[in-house]
């Protein structure tokens, strides 16, 4: 096959995914928005049969195929059966979701997907519809969101490290880790390392001797030691940070998401040697944009404080 004919049949996009509550729907909202104004062609595809409160149109939604509710009243399930057999359904009917894709030939595609953390990390339905769009020409990365909050929890952290890993693992995609809603982690208290400790996952030694001051984790030491120890044998998971209100963070999330699924050396797009090659950059453009949200987040701590010494 040709080049040109190989890149006339190829389909990019996102597959977006998560645990509950990390942004899953506002991002896909957000960055079709984004896309939008760049020029690009987007569509929406909703793989929720939970979500019943979408922001806006979608091209593609599995509620014309199989919805929860529908599914936890005839089959006596709960929320998480129901869920799994939602889709386990779609993987049963894959040539329902390969005829209503084909209308879509052309778009940039933003699949939003369910938030059940089983699915991506251990569950195979997912997994092998996402191999089934793989094997259809679609050129897909996995964007996979964690709440920033997490980063003010050492040990939530070290959980959300091991999840990561897991789910790039298991879903055997092209991986962009990011950690949403930048814009409130000044809510959740003071970060115990500076922002890049935790989007780059530096020496994480420091922090478990920071858990091991805590009186409550002191009995767990060994056993955080050995779930960092697996997190930096992998050497795989690190964070890109996103704030959707911000422009800037939205264009870094964008060029990572391009480097990872192959976009931007594709012929969908035509683009200058110089943006080509600053999209292939990645360590360069990850390290200033964590710099510029760190910037922000110790000037709202500064300003914090100061408020603090003038009450006094």
């Amino acid at each position: 096959m040709s080049e040109g004919s190989q890149g006339s049949s190829l389909a990019f996009g996102q597959v977006v995914i998560g645990p509950p509550g990390s942004g899953k729907t506002t991002y896909c909202h957000a960055m079709s928005s984004f896309l939008r104004r760049l020029g690009r062609g987007v569509a929406v595809v909703n793989l929720d049969p939970a979500n019943d409160t979408l922001p806006c149109p979608c091209a593609l939604d599995i509620a014309e195929l199989v919805t929860l509710p529908d599914v936890m009243d005839s089959l006596a399930l709960g929320p998480n059966g129901g869920l799994l057999y939602c889709m386990e359904y779609l993987e049963a009917n894959a040539d329902w979701l390969r005829e209503r894709l084909q209308g879509l030939r052309g778009q940039y595609l933003l699949f939003d997907c369910p938030g059940q953390v089983e699915l991506y990390t251990h569950h195979q339905a997912l997994r092998n519809v996402l191999a089934q769009l793989a094997k259809w020409n679609f050129r897909l990365a996995a964007v996979h969101l964690v709440d920033s909050h997490y980063c003010t929890d050492p040990a939530k952290f070290i959980s959300v490290l091991c999840t990561s890993l897991a789910t790039m693992l298991h879903v055997e995609l092209p991986h962009v880790n990011v950690l949403s809603k930048m814009d409130l982690i000044e809510q959740y208290g003071k970060l115990a390392f500076n922002l890049d400790y935790y989007t780059e996952v530096l020496d994480l030694s420091y922090l478990v001797e920071h858990l091991a001051s805590d009186p409550f984790f002191r009995n767990f030491r060994r056993l955080n030691e050995k779930l960092v120890e697996v997190v930096e044998d992998y050497s795989l998971v690190s964070f890109v940070p996103l704030n959707v209100q911000d422009k800037q963070s939205m264009q870094q999330v964008m060029q990572a998401v391009d480097k990872a699924n192959g976009y931007c050396f594709g012929e969908q797009e035509h683009r200058s040697l110089e943006v080509l090659m600053s999209a292939a950059v990645g360590a360069d453009f990850h390290f200033s944009s964590t710099l510029a949200v760190q910037e922000k987040y110790v000037q709202s701590q500064d300003k914090a404080v100061e408020e603090e010494v003038m009450d006094l």
